[in-house]
């Protein structure tokens, strides 16, 4: 542009009334709308105008808009701005409004109001050129002593703030840059100054006047600034904060609520760099984090990412990267708890006694990782709250059932909206300490997806040599997980992967016996529920007689959760017989003691209540404590589930019971067979998985070939067993699955009897895997296996020979009730399945090969 050229504004200007901000020339401000007058002024002649021209207003300040189109307008400010409408943002909530971003351009006065509706329109003189603001060539001779002093001041003043922010640079480049008669204007804008200074400095209109009430704000700013380079810690140039500065582009109204919550801020922001530098974190981790605050000091409140990086830094504080507990370390106190809250478990107990032990003679023993596998309901995540209450340790449990997301594990990286840690860091936060015990329950049922593995995930975490360092997306920095006591809990290995797997010390929790669950429900349960249903012993009374039958005529299973429920359910019926005898207690009648007393006697005589239902006989109020006895059991969970039906269904040839291991415990299982005229074919049913079908073409292909040494004979009586023959297997309970090697013994059993017509021996079960050659392997789930036989009531078992090793692990008193067989061929087996012996022809037993 030609330095003579002149930039006019129009002569007739739209007036915006604003109350609580002054824009100056040269300055951006953002104001809000919601008054009649300028809300018409914005939709007439800001969105519907199509020039230049049109985005040219007159900003009025100190002016008030009445709120209504009736009232009258107030006396305008002589002094306004020519502001140039950059934006428009309109808005509904909470009410109709709009926001408007102007920019101011020059000075102007009211020469005379034209109009007043539908918006207030003047007729205006310009009071200073914008060619101003674009003719630089202006000799400093001639703007004399005070733009001199004026720019020495204003240049101080930016020297004092951080450079390296960009807006402080560009404040810099723009002291050189633009003409000195700008300058006033536009740092009265960056500084903080009251609106009165500012209507001071717009009324100014004399650059020299103007030059002359601009120094001392910046005099005053610049004794504000060393001021409080001097109340603060001393600390580096470059942690030089721009306090003077703030942002140009404000909302009128509230302007002071925001200066306040922006000072609030700084402290808060203050404070957290204070907890940074004295949180005891890692080196790389402090590095990171004061990397991290320097950044927020220099980024705007309204950006999201400034909340993000608080959120960030505030977590990494509250990390306990050093704090820890003390371990309790008395084995013989730890041995007290430890029997206290659990009956049986030894393995467990020997376990967490071993660690204490050796923590006692080295104190930076890294945390085991353990894996307890056994059936629901036998205590695995109960025994390791009982361990953190051991150990003195804070306790945290993370639910892994269903988990398929491996952000779950590492957490999210930053980059993405909604981002937080995984459950591995929130838990640490949550507890508070370094050192804690983390039950990951429920691993083997973790699941794949699209958003990765999380079994893959945590492998880094349940690595004793990778977990010292682990790194958490959200993080990014390196957390010591080493001094963590991680406890697994699964129902079954199978499903677990093998490099997880192979990365924990497995322990094996097998189901209860009938005797310990006997002395569990008299330790644990029933206290429990009495107390649960607010009952005392004195009221209710459940003798081991009782509990036995609940335990064998009422639930079947490995664990005592079962039991737990009919118990609470025998506490229930016992609640309602208190409960009315309480209320008729409120009256009582001479007949009702009467025959309370007869009934007590009644009760005493026989020692045999009839049913609890039963009012006749346990009047009200009721005698107390109520026996729970097998009359009562029949009223209160009805008749009874399980039968002893194992001498029933061996009545005839063809039937043998195996044993089967689930993730539920053992189980017996029933194995029949029948024969009948065909061509030849062996049929299967009742659900089965290729390895137990192949388990029964193994057994009836060891049969064909050893007919003729058991004698065994179809029905027309040849050594062919499928001469014209065919032969069906089936496994009762179809809609199981049911898979593995063990069933082979079983298979061949069963078979033996329905081609020998001898009944296999009632109170036998057996499980092993067999070879074409007769041979017994070994298979897994022994003391599974062995207490589901003896819940069944069976008294002896067949065993593969190198299975002895595995009995150990069963309780004596089980062992005394039961005879074990160890089997090494299927020879043995036979001969132990049947009522005297399997016999062997004479003569066949020993063949030479010619081979």
């Amino acid at each position: 542009m030609a330095a003579g050229s002149a930039i006019q504004i129009p002569t007739r200007l739209p007036l915006l009334l604003t109350h609580e901000s002054v824009l100056l020339p040269g300055s951006t401000m953002r104001t809000s709308v919601d008054s009649p007058r300028n809300m018409q002024l914005v939709r007439s002649r800001l969105l519907k105008g199509t020039s230049l021209r049109s985005t040219i207003i007159g900003v009025i300040p100190n002016t008030s808009d009445p709120t209504s189109d009736c009232d009258d307008l107030p006396n305008l400010h002589r002094i306004g701005t020519a502001a140039l409408a950059v934006q428009v943002v309109g808005s509904n909530w909470p009410k109709p409004h709009y926001t408007l971003l102007v920019t101011g351009l020059c000075r102007f006065q009211i020469l005379q109001l034209l109009k007043e509706k539908p918006y207030p329109v003047a007729e205006v003189q310009q009071l200073d050129r914008l060619e101003q603001f674009t003719n630089g060539h202006k000799s400093e001779e001639e703007l004399g002593e005070l733009s001199e002093q004026f720019y020495k001041y204003a240049v101080q003043l930016v020297e004092m703030l951080d450079m390296s922010v960009p807006a402080v640079a560009k404040l810099r480049r723009l002291l050189d840059n633009l003409p000195r008669e700008a300058l006033p204007d536009i740092l009265t804008s960056i500084i903080r100054t009251t609106n009165q200074e500012k209507l001071q400095i717009l009324d100014a209109v004399r650059l020299e006047e103007r030059f002359k009430m601009t120094i001392p704000l910046l005099v005053r700013q610049i004794e504000g600034l060393k001021l409080l380079q001097k109340t603060r810690k001393s600390k580096q140039d470059d942690d030089k904060r721009v306090v003077a500065i703030r942002p140009n582009r404000r909302i009128s109204h509230g302007s002071i609520t925001e200066d306040e919550e922006e000072e609030e801020d700084h402290d808060d922001v203050v404070m957290l760099e204070k907890k940074i530098r004295t949180s005891s974190m890692s080196e790389q981790a402090l590095k990171v984090c004061l990397k991290e605050i320097k950044r927020l000091k220099k980024m705007p409140q309204s950006m999201p990412e400034y909340a993000l990086t608080r959120n960030y830094l505030e977590l990494m504080v509250e990390l306990p990267w050093n704090k820890s507990t003390k371990d309790r370390l008395e084995i013989r106190a730890a041995r007290i708890v430890l029997d206290n809250d659990h009956y049986a478990m030894e393995k467990l107990k020997k376990r967490v006694l071993e660690y204490l032990a050796v923590r006692q003679l080295k104190n930076n023993l890294k945390g085991p990782i353990l894996c307890f596998v056994g059936p629901p309901g036998v205590g695995k995540t109960s025994v390791g709250r009982s361990i953190a209450k051991t150990l003195g340790r804070e306790f945290h449990r993370i639910a892994l059932g269903g988990v398929c997301d491996q952000s779950d594990i590492r957490g999210h990286r930053r980059t993405y909206v909604g981002s937080m840690p995984g459950r591995i860091i929130n838990g640490l936060k949550t507890v508070g300490v370094n050192n804690p015990v983390f039950l990951l329950d429920e691993v083997d049922k973790l699941a794949k997806s699209l958003q990765g593995d999380p079994a893959a995930a945590l492998l880094e975490v349940l690595d004793p040599e990778q977990n010292h360092s682990f790194t958490d997306h959200y993080l990014n920095v390196a957390f010591d997980l080493s001094q963590v006591l991680f406890i697994a809990t699964a129902n079954t290995t199978a499903t677990i992967p093998p490099a997880l797997l192979d990365r924990m010390e497995v322990i094996q929790v097998p189901g209860y016996t009938q005797e310990e669950k006997i002395e569990i429900a008299h330790r644990h349960l029933i206290p429990k529920q009495l107390e649960l249903h607010g009952l005392t012993p004195q009221q209710i009374q459940i003798p081991q007689v009782t509990t036995l039958g609940i335990i064998t005529r009422y639930t079947r299973e490995a664990g005592v959760r079962a039991l737990d429920r009919k118990l609470g359910a025998i506490c229930r019926a016992v609640a309602v017989k208190v409960a009315e005898g309480q209320h008729k207690e409120a009256k009582p009648d001479r007949a009702e003691l009467g025959e309370g007393e007869d009934c007590k006697e009644h009760i005493t005589e026989d020692a045999k209540p009839e049913s609890i239902s039963d009012t006749a006989d346990l009047a009200l109020p009721p005698e107390m404590p109520i026996l729970i006895d097998f009359h009562a059991l029949k009223d209160i969970l009805g008749p009874p589930m399980y039968d002893m039906e194992v001498s029933e269904r061996l009545n005839q040839p063809g039937v043998a019971i195996g044993l089967a291991w689930t993730p539920l415990g053992g189980e017996i299982m029933f194995v029949e067979a029948s024969r009948m005229e065909g061509e030849g074919q062996l049929t299967l049913t009742g659900q089965l998985g290729d390895v137990m079908k192949e388990s029964a073409h193994l057994a009836i292909s060891w049969l064909r070939s050893n007919a003729r040494r058991y004698q065994l004979t179809n029905a027309s009586g040849s050594f062919d067993l499928l001469d014209n023959t065919d032969i069906h297997l089936h496994f009762p309970a179809g809609a199981v699955t049911k898979d593995g090697p063990s069933a082979g013994v079983t298979i061949v059993t069963c078979l033996a009897s329905l081609f020998s017509g001898r009944l296999v021996c009632s109170d036998v079960a057996m499980t092993g895997e067999i070879t074409l050659r007769g041979l017994v392997l070994p298979v897994g789930g022994i003391k599974d296996k062995v207490l589901a036989a003896h819940r069944a009531g069976l008294k002896r078992i067949i065993l593969p020979q190198r299975n002895e090793k595995d009995l150990e692990e069963i309780a004596a008193p089980v062992r005394q009730e039961l005879s074990f067989v160890l089997a090494a061929c299927l020879d043995e087996v036979l001969n132990a399945a049947f009522d005297g012996g399997f016999a062997v022809k004479a003569g066949l037993e020993h063949l030479n090969s010619k081979l």
